[in-house]
C-alpha cells in the first residue's frame, strides 16, 4: 500500500518522517494554506531518500508557476486541489511530470466527475468536499467508494487519523486503491507531524497489507521511475553543479 503524508514544511521534521520510509511526501505550495512550503530550502526536498516520491500540491496555480515550481524543488509529481480542467492536467502530464487530480467527494454523484481525467492523470485523490481544499481533518462516508467503478488508481484522503488503521480494509480492498493521504490528523502543529503517532499507524496498517505490492504500486513506480529518467535528460531539469540551483 502506498502511503503519503502530506503537508510538510519544516526540514528537520521532515527528516523524521522521511526516515519512516513512506512512498510520497507532499509539499503545499498554495499560500492560503497553514502548511504552505513556499519557504522551505529546496535542498530539503531534493535531499529526500532515493525513491521518495515529491509530491507539490497546487491550488489553480497557472501551469509555469507549477512548472518553476517543479524544477526549484526537483518534484516528480503534482496533485491539484483545485479546478484544474483535463487540458491543464494533460499539459502537466506531457512535461514529464505525474499528475494526481484530487476530487471532493459528498455523495456518489462526486465520483462521475472523476470520468473526465481518466486520460489525463495518473491517480485520483478522493478526499473531503470543502471549500478548504484539503486538510480540513473531516472524513466522508469511505462506503461511497464502492460505487467508483473507474480503473484509475486512487488515494483515500479526508480525515484520517491514528484510529483509523482497522476501519480501512474495505477501502484498501478496492481494485482501483492505491493507497491513503495522511495529514492534519497526525499533526502537532499545522505543518508538523507528530512522529511517534505516524510510527505506531503505519506499523499497523503495512501489517495488515503484509508487505504486498499491488499491481498499481508497481505501476506508479514504474511511472516515477520514467519520469526521473525523462526530466534527467531534460535541461529544464538539470542542477548546475556549482551553485545546487535549477537552471
Amino acid at each position: 500500500m502506498w502511503i503519503k503524508v502530506c503537508g510538510l514544511k519544516d526540514p528537520e521534521n521532515i527528516r523524521e518522517v522521511a526516515a519512516l520510509a513512506p512512498q510520497a511526501l507532499g509539499f503545499i505550495f498554495s499560500p492560503a494554506s497553514p502548511r504552505y512550503a513556499g519557504g522551505l530550502d529546496p535542498q530539503v526536498v531534493r535531499n529526500l531518500p532515493p525513491g521518495t516520491c515529491r509530491v507539490g500540491v497546487f491550488v489553480d496555480a497557472p501551469c509555469e508557476e507549477v512548472f518553476e515550481t517543479a524544477r526549484r524543488y526537483a518534484l516528480d509529481t503534482v496533485q491539484l486541489h483545485g479546478e484544474e480542467s483535463p487540458a491543464v492536467c494533460a499539459a502537466l502530464r506531457e512535461a514529464g511530470l505525474r499528475v494526481i487530480k484530487a476530487c471532493g467527494v459528498e455523495t456518489r454523484e462526486d465520483l462521475s466527475a472523476a470520468a473526465a481525467y481518466r486520460e489525463v492523470c495518473d491517480a485520483l485523490l478522493f478526499d473531503t468536499k470543502s471549500p478548504l481544499r484539503g486538510g480540513t481533518g473531516q472524513r466522508f462516508d469511505w462506503e461511497i467508494l464502492a460505487e467508483y467503478r473507474g480503473t484509475l488508481p486512487f488515494l483515500l484522503a479526508g480525515g484520517l487519523g491514528p484510529g483509523d488503521a482497522s476501519r480501512l480494509a474495505r477501502v484498501v480492498e478496492h481494485p482501483a486503491c492505491l493507497g491513503i493521504d495522511l495529514n492534519s490528523r497526525f499533526e502537532t502543529a499545522p505543518g508538523v507531524k507528530d512522529v511517534a503517532a505516524l510510527r505506531e499507524f503505519m506499523a499497523v496498517v503495512r501489517g495488515k497489507a503484509g508487505g504486498r505490492q499491488t499491481s498499481r504500486e508497481e505501476e506508479m513506480k514504474d511511472r516515477i521511475d520514467r519520469t526521473g529518467k525523462t526530466r534527467k535528460n531534460d535541461k529544464k531539469y538539470q542542477d548546475d553543479e556549482q551553485t545546487g540551483k535549477t537552471i
